[in-house]
């Protein structure tokens, strides 16, 4: 993984890939506390590859505890300056990074091509997340059942996945973004739509 392509675009990160910040990542803190077992105030979250930590805010806001990790020093700097005393930010690497101690959930979110080995990344992240790991996952660029299949050999057996119809890059007005999101849980139609755009997210816990 290479940081040259973040470092210079650090400082505003959060405020400039997102058009919505505040929508888009409140609707994943929901999702990472929600989908699959679901979290309790006062547990914690790993987010790798956490950029400048923009989902920390509705995280904590819901009562987690939060650690970033990402991997470069600029995102890190602009998490840790994001944050001040409530959480931490460290410098690392997905692939490697372990925490002091076991967190109930981790998280990686527009990273997961990062792994340098999927199996082995999936391994890592199980040997000290107690309850989930929650990531998203495009699948015109992944076969979810090739991904199951991998999650399954470290003991994630359970795979809860939810579309997730929030563009990143463009404001949608409220009745127009409440309709994507209705159209989440559509079945054919939802599954129609990820032909085209937009992710799963995914909860993988050992069930």
């Amino acid at each position: 993984m290479t940081t040259e392509k973040y470092g210079p675009q650090a400082d505003r990160w959060t405020e400039e890939a997102y058009a919505d910040p505040a929508r888009y990542l409140a609707r994943r803190a929901d999702l990472v506390v929600g989908l699959g077992p679901r979290l309790e105030a006062g547990e914690s979250v790993l987010d790798l590859a956490c950029g400048d930590a923009g989902l920390a805010e509705p995280l904590l806001a819901r009562g987690l505890r939060y650690q970033g990790v990402d991997l470069s020093p600029e995102m890190v700097a602009a998490g840790r300056h994001r944050l001040g005393a409530r959480a931490r930010v460290t410098l690392g690497d997905l692939n490697t990074y372990a925490p002091a101690g076991p967190v109930a959930a981790a998280t990686c979110f527009r990273a997961i091509y990062y792994a340098w080995d999927r199996v082995a990344f999936f391994r890592h992240v199980a040997s000290f997340t107690e309850r989930k790991l929650v990531f998203d996952l495009n699948p015109r660029q992944y076969r979810v059942e090739d991904v199951q299949r991998d999650l399954a050999q470290v003991g994630f057996r359970r795979l809860e996945l939810r579309p997730f119809f929030a563009p990143q890059t463009r404001a949608l007005p409220g009745p127009l973004a409440a309709a994507l999101e209705l159209a989440e849980r559509s079945g054919p139609l939802a599954r129609a739509l990820l032909r085209l755009r937009f992710t799963y997210v995914c909860a993988a816990s050992r069930g």
